[in-house]
């Protein structure tokens, strides 16, 4: 770790992502840079910045409520990888992976989807409903998965990564038009008094998102734990965009965490790395860094590649390339094939060159969080390669 400025800083990061995690603290009472750390809207991705009395709808961002859920079952290797082609089928054409899809599957509405749940009477959730409860238990694109691991026991882990879907998308495109926040990369962060009515109905719409997140990561994990015939006998689960009052060194903040794990001692989290990597269970220390990382670790291995500096940019009417693609389908399916891993959907935007190496950044956080257990990914199913992803971060 160390210090830019006030600022702790874990990892090595651009320039450009260590001016946006300063400008944010510019405006915050405290800010940390986690090791994942990369350029994001307003707010760095890995960015933790905490408010005594305001919240930032840039800083939790589009996808809110986004995080993972990781579930064990009673469930050995050997079985999983028997079959394992046949299952990523079928749980390839059960789940919705994509952008604006619906659940095939009828499910049992949750309380929090009734329209006298608090925090629906809101101009600004009321009319995202119906889409809500349509989307329920859909992936998403982008970075969004549902992977198949097996740990150093050879024990089956089930791990998901998506947050809110539209319904989040829109809560946070209401809230940023009525505050006037500015749009771009670049640019000052979103900040409301917390004790105002836009910033308290922000505060009772991203709850909600909250819980919503929440429920459908559940569903995802629980129909996957039964099409594999198996039982969860242990559960991981966390929001990393969002905010959390919480008590640090005796004063009261809204800490808003934007790709970053809460990790209190004793506070478990599962943390993905590439779709050919492995991934961790973790679990938050003690310590002097920990106090100065507002207790907050990394969400993912970080990415080191932007999409179109990946995938090349095309003119779609002229066909001329304007950019050529620096990664190509054969070296990702490389990647995978080395790693044995049965892959279903994903474009080269999510291959590993486009990420940083889990070990390594976790590595500097090794003073704040221990690793429980190495997940060993068998098979991940993510949206095809043609996906548009508008949720941003």
């Amino acid at each position: 770790m160390k210090l830019i400025g006030n600022i702790p800083v874990w990892g090595d990061h651009e320039e450009k992502t260590l001016n946006q995690i300063q400008t944010c603290a510019a405006t915050a009472d405290r800010a940390a840079l986690m090791a994942d750390g990369h350029l994001g809207y307003a707010v760095p991705i890995g960015g933790v910045v905490a408010y005594k009395d305001a919240i930032s709808p840039s800083g939790v961002g589009y996808d809110i409520a986004c995080g993972n859920k990781a579930v064990r079952l009673d469930m050995p290797g050997s079985e999983l990888r028997a079959r394992i082609a046949v299952i990523m089928d079928e749980l390839w054409s059960t789940l919705s992976f994509g952008v604006g899809r619906r659940n095939p599957e009828r499910i049992e509405q949750p309380a929090m989807l009734q329209a006298s749940y608090p925090g629906w009477e809101l101009d600004a959730t009321g009319p995202l409903r119906h889409k809500a409860n349509a989307q329920l238990g859909t992936i998403g694109s982008g970075n969004h998965y549902v992977d198949l691991f097996t740990d150093e026991l050879d024990r089956v882990w089930i791990g998901v990564h998506f947050g809110s879907r539209g319904f989040g998308h829109g809560v946070a495109t209401w809230f940023l038009k009525a505050a006037g926040a500015k749009d771009g990369m670049e640019v000052e962060p979103c900040v409301l008094s917390a004790s105002t009515d836009l910033g308290e109905q922000y505060i009772r719409a991203m709850t909600l998102a909250g819980e919503y997140a929440y429920a459908g990561r559940d569903w995802v994990c629980d129909r996957v734990a039964r099409l594999l015939g198996a039982e969860i006998v242990e559960s991981v689960h966390n929001h990393h965009n969002f905010a959390w009052r919480e008590e640090h060194d005796g004063e009261q903040y809204w800490v808003v965490r934007k790709g970053a794990t809460p990790a209190f001692p004793g506070q478990k989290g599962f943390v993905g790395g590439t779709m050919a990597e492995p991934a961790v269970i973790l679990e938050g220390v003690d310590g002097e860094e920990s106090k100065q990382a507002l207790y907050s670790t990394i969400h993912g291995a970080g990415r080191v590649m932007g999409r179109r500096e990946a995938t090349g940019i095309t003119d779609r009417k002229t066909g001329e390339v304007k950019r050529p693609a620096k990664i190509t389908r054969q070296m990702m399916d490389e990647k995978i094939a080395a790693a044995k891993v049965e892959l279903r959907g994903a474009g080269v935007d999510e291959s590993p060159h486009c990420y940083k190496r889990l070990h390594e950044v976790l590595t500097a956080h090794s003073n704040t969080v221990r690793i429980l257990h190495t997940l060993t990914p068998v098979g991940v199913a993510m949206a095809g390669a043609n996906e548009w992803d508008p949720y941003k971060d």
